[in-house]
């Protein structure tokens, strides 16, 4: 008696762990294809994007909607914002890497920033206004934190084919592609980098909100995007 007891429990557990196992593939499938759920870990898109925001990701298909100047992209830095070894040891950056593919930790080697710079720009800080100028006009930032002004940093950079300029919208707080201007490839990500666009705030609950894709920012890239 207790054997056959004990035989429906033994398949009653086979199926949920099956189950788990098939749950946890199709959403690994999902989060690869399509969408995916990131944490931010810092104050560097304030006021759009806050400390401990989850955010659902588009991987979107950029060779049929390519980027513009003024989208927010996430992006793996690593060989441009991020070294490519974290040096932690391999446990460390496992458990690492499980906090971040749930949602539940930031990623030392992956970025949310405002594509600022397409390829082929030419990037100025700042004007006699004290803007930021793309390619000899001035550029409306009305996303900026309240106080921040454009930049602090000075530069001119022009961005080459492929690659994009890259800054936080809270730019006091922001490390971006300002602060890699000594370091090799001069703080430009590649395009092949972006893992696609914030499409919706999901953390914490009182903060759900979609977030719409910006209007192009102002002025034609040389390529003319």
């Amino acid at each position: 008696m207790d054997h056959a007891r004990r035989q429906p429990r033994k398949q009653g557990w086979r199926f949920v762990l099956l189950a788990f196992v098939l749950a946890v593939a199709i959403s690994g499938l999902v989060r690869s294809l399509w969408i995916d759920v990131y944490f931010i870990p810092s104050e560097s898109m304030e006021p759009l994007l806050g400390t401990g925001d989850r955010i659902l990701v588009s991987r979107s298909d950029f060779s049929a909607d390519p980027i513009r100047r003024g989208d927010i992209v996430v992006f793996d830095g690593r060989g441009t914002f991020a070294p490519l070894n974290s040096g932690k040891g391999p446990f460390a950056d496992a458990v690492a890497a499980v906090g971040h593919w749930l949602g539940l930790t930031g990623s030392d080697t992956t970025y949310v920033k405002r594509v600022i710079g397409l390829p082929g720009d030419h990037v100025v800080c700042c004007g006699t206004d004290g803007k930021l100028t793309v390619n000899g006009q001035p550029l409306e930032e009305g996303y900026l934190y309240p106080g921040d002004t454009p930049s602090e940093q000075k530069f001119d950079v022009i961005v080459p084919n492929d690659r994009l300029w890259l800054l936080g919208d809270h730019r006091s707080r922001s490390a971006d592609s300002r602060s890699l201007l000594g370091a090799p490839g001069g703080g430009m990500v590649p395009l092949e980098r972006v893992v696609g666009r914030p499409v919706r705030i999901i953390w914490p609950l009182d903060r759900f909100a979609e977030l719409p894709r910006p209007a192009q920012a102002g002025t034609t890239s040389k390529n003319g995007q």
